[in-house]
């Protein structure tokens, strides 16, 4: 196998780029909306937080100590998922009124 000979391979990204890409390389295509879309994580995650909660409220009934810092991870993880809910709304009718500040594919 003789090593150094150019053209000895078809230049791949050559053939499957369509003729208006100038660069090397194609540009990634769009991820479908049910990979994008922040909302429902938002919302599975706010209710978890507050599933983890109720168990750990729960446990805490049950003893005679001081709650733990696991129960106020928690409370602190659903009330930031309910403070977050609302800006992304927000921004995504700021991304729909077409402001010029607004993040976009939200």
């Amino acid at each position: 196998m003789a090593r150094g000979r150019r053209g000895s391979l078809p230049d791949v990204a050559e053939a499957i780029n369509d003729q208006d890409v100038t660069g090397s390389l194609r540009p990634p295509p769009e991820l479908p909306k049910q990979l994008t879309a922040l909302f429902p994580v938002v919302v599975v995650g706010t209710v978890l937080w507050l599933i983890g909660f109720a168990i750990l409220f729960v446990a805490y009934l049950g003893s005679d100590g001081p709650p733990g810092v696991w129960l106020w991870t928690t409370v602190a993880g659903a009330a930031l998922g309910f403070i977050g809910m609302p800006i992304m709304l927000w921004q995504r009718a700021a991304a729909r009124r077409g402001s010029k500040t607004a993040q976009t594919g939200l």
